[in-house]
């Protein structure tokens, strides 16, 4: 592991920008991928949730970019708005901190395209946002990506599915051939690389590790009940552990509004983010949950997808992930930056066989608790939980 930035050659700005922040030491996946990105070679990165792959291009972007030319120099595609929102917010801290005069916009799609139009007429240097809606102004020419010199797939194990990646590739078809690709993911399954195949160029492939660990920091938790009676549990629990700032997470998206309405009809005071919501609700979900307005948040695993909030303390999973790998995404959003965090999921006897599953893949514990007298306890004898763990 590198000390500082400074052996990067980065302007001193820049790592001075860091030091503001309270970052001094590169992480492995910073380390690793920006002598490549300063060399322009097209890389593809793996790292877990939570290791810097952001800052692990937005630094040697930020270095190349030409202030004195007004042109749109690079692109962040992204798969939700939040993602494209917390990104744009990571550039303008940087841009601020460091006194670079970079310039750039977020483009999602669901908002106003003519106020979008307004903002592109001043040529940012860096475009964040949905493949859809910037395709789309490409077609119409308020884009031009001929001066695009760095493209930055976010999540491309999203943007590459087959949902995801006609428009990406199409979006991508646009730059000149000798555009700059890179590529980052908490998760690199064998499809996201036959697909990124042919659009790269000799990428160097970064992956900080195969075995993908869960922070220590975390505790594990599990509490049965019956599926009608899982909100009620969540209930009980919210009031005796009274959360900072928690994510409760549940497999269906259409879902989450009515749990959001079943919550507040509980007294909690709760919001969603979900497709289906307007840009403006979806906005002032996040807004409310970062700034502590709110405490609890629901989400699917695609709605939460990049998600990073400081002083999240709680996971609460009402419904168990289908892929042991998004339980992983889940737990990660909590721990952060040298913190603890409670993860707690909420199962019928049946899926207990799950939680063991998990403990094998990821060599945690996830302790059975239970609730008595208003507070948290290990399983009384005779109970199924003490059944279960002898």
């Amino acid at each position: 592991m590198l000390t500082s930035f400074d052996q990067f050659e980065l302007d001193e700005a820049l790592v001075a920008a860091l030091k503001q922040e309270g970052i001094v030491k590169p992480t492995a996946i910073q380390e690793q991928a920006i002598p490549f990105i300063l060399e322009n070679r097209d890389v593809v990165g793996q790292s877990e949730t939570g290791t810097g792959k952001t800052l692990a291009y937005l630094l040697p972007i930020f270095q190349k970019i030409d202030t004195l030319k007004k042109e749109t120099q690079a692109m962040i595609l992204t798969p939700t708005h939040e993602l494209a929102i917390q990104i744009q917010r990571e550039i303008e801290t940087l841009a601020g901190n460091s006194g670079f005069a970079v310039t750039s916009t977020a483009i999602i799609g669901n908002v106003n395209i003519t106020r979008q139009i307004e903002k592109l007429k001043e040529k940012q240097h860096i475009i964040v946002g949905s493949s859809g809606r910037i395709l789309e102004l490409i077609q119409k020419k308020k884009i031009t990506s001929q001066t695009i010199k760095t493209m930055v797939l976010d999540e491309a194990d999203r943007l590459l599915d087959e949902n995801n990646s006609v428009t990406v590739k199409a979006v991508i078809k646009t730059t000149l051939s000798r555009t700059q690709l890179l590529l980052f993911s908490a998760t690199l399954p064998p499809s996201t690389l036959q697909r990124a195949s042919e659009l790269l160029k000799n990428p160097e492939v970064i992956r900080v590790t195969d075995k993908v660990m869960i922070a220590p920091s975390i505790t594990h938790w599990y509490f049965i009940a019956e599926q009608r009676d899982k909100i009620e549990v969540l209930r009980k629990l919210i009031r005796m552990v009274i959360p900072t700032r928690a994510l409760i997470f549940i497999n269906k998206s259409e879902e989450i509004e009515k749990m959001v309405e079943r919550l507040k009809f509980h007294g909690l005071e709760a919001e969603g983010i979900y497709g289906g919501a307007n840009k403006t609700d979806r906005r002032k979900a996040m807004d409310d949950f970062r700034s502590g307005k709110i405490s609890l948040l629901v989400a699917s695993d695609l709605a939460a997808r990049g998600l990073d909030i400081k002083g999240i303390t709680h996971i609460f999973n009402l419904d168990l992930p289908e892929d042991p790998q998004l339980y992983l995404h889940r737990v990660g959003r909590t721990a952060r930056a040298g913190e603890s965090g409670i993860a707690v999921s909420i199962v019928s006897a049946k899926e207990i066989s799950y939680i063991k599953r998990l403990e094998s893949v990821f060599e945690i514990i996830v302790s059975p608790k239970e609730m008595l007298l208003g507070k948290i306890v290990d399983p009384r004898k005779g109970s199924f939980n003490e059944k279960r763990k002898n």
